[in-house]
């Protein structure tokens, strides 16, 4: 459990003895449960402290959280209410309805079992930290911001070989662009500010290797892309401020690793058949093996203000 999701159910603990603080041990225990009742539902601290805990409250005191609590509270009344009224409306028979609640549930499952497995793996060990650090300077020790000029092409025949020949003869981007609309080789272009970590991992050794006023050719498997370095400039992290990224950034990764390798494993020992017009355009069973989006540590709010409300909002949205 990271720091931020700790603090957040230390708070949330806490909010739940307030509301208990007074009276015998049987109301200690109906308090503790139940935070309201909206006609004949209730609902319970559970269901705030869940709220809370997508909610950031780093940084927030007691007082702050509570208030946040009763916020949270407030607006689960609102949603129990409206609740209320679509099913008396039977709009939870509506085949739409239906379909959306299945689908919900279909996620919530598949994604339950992605972090169980992501929870058993390994967590990168302080040598495997560091190594990375040392390994990537351009990310890191040697990191730069570029400002670059940018040619995107489709992948087409000649594309590659008609850039890189523009490339070593030293053309600019606006003599690059002249050439391209010669040959009706469609294009997109501009310029552009990125930080290395905001390039590709796999394209940021190329661009690293470029100095100002250099270009090279990126060839993919749906675009040709010219980059030019216009200019940089260097902005390195330091270690003590690296290390917890790399640490969050390993996790995932072997996260990633793990939930591709189990669902290549599953679909494997899994018949599956393609139907209808899907028969014959059946996709490599390796495209659904993509390892899932994690989170990154979040940014907090002190209290509650509107940034703080539409997180409280959004944690709401997804409760039920």
């Amino acid at each position: 459990m990271n720091t931020t999701r700790f603090t957040a159910t230390v708070l949330a603990a806490a909010i739940a003895l307030t509301l208990v603080a007074c009276g015998d041990k049987k109301d200690t225990k109906v308090a503790t449960q139940v935070a309201a009742k909206v006609g004949s539902e209730e609902i319970s601290v559970h269901q705030i402290n869940q709220v809370l805990s997508r909610t950031n409250t780093s940084g927030a005191n007691a007082e702050q959280v509570q208030a946040m609590s009763r916020e949270v509270l407030e607006k689960l009344i609102d949603q129990q209410l409206a609740v209320d009224q679509a099913t008396e409306n039977k709009l939870n028979r509506s085949p739409d309805v239906v379909s959306q609640i299945e689908a919900a549930r279909r996620d919530i499952l598949a994604r339950a079992y992605i972090q169980q497995i992501s929870a058993g793996v390994a967590k990168p060990s302080p040598e495997d930290i560091k190594n990375y650090y040392t390994s990537n300077p351009q990310l890191f020790s040697e990191r730069r911001i570029f400002n670059v000029q940018e040619i995107v092409t489709p992948n087409a025949p000649g594309v590659a070989a008609t850039l890189k020949e523009l490339v070593a003869a030293g053309k600019s981007a606006e003599e690059m662009a002249a050439a391209l609309k010669a040959k009706n080789i469609q294009f997109n272009g501009g310029g552009a500010t990125r930080a290395a970590e905001q390039i590709p991992l796999d394209v940021l050794p190329k661009i690293h290797a470029l100095k100002d006023g250099q270009a090279t050719v990126i060839d993919a498997p749906q675009a040709i892309t010219m980059v030019r370095v216009v200019s940089s400039q260097q902005s390195a992290v330091p270690e003590a401020a690296a290390l917890p990224r790399i640490e969050q950034f390993l996790t995932n990764q072997r996260a990633g690793e793990a939930v591709a390798a189990n669902i290549k494993q599953l679909r494997s020992n899994t018949k599956i058949s393609y139907m209808g017009e899907f028969d014959k355009a059946a996709a490599p069973s390796a495209a659904a093996a993509a390892a899932p989006v994690l989170p990154t540590e979040p940014v907090l709010p002190p209290a509650v203000d509107d940034k703080a409300k539409a997180v409280i909002d959004k944690g709401i949205s997804g409760l039920k």
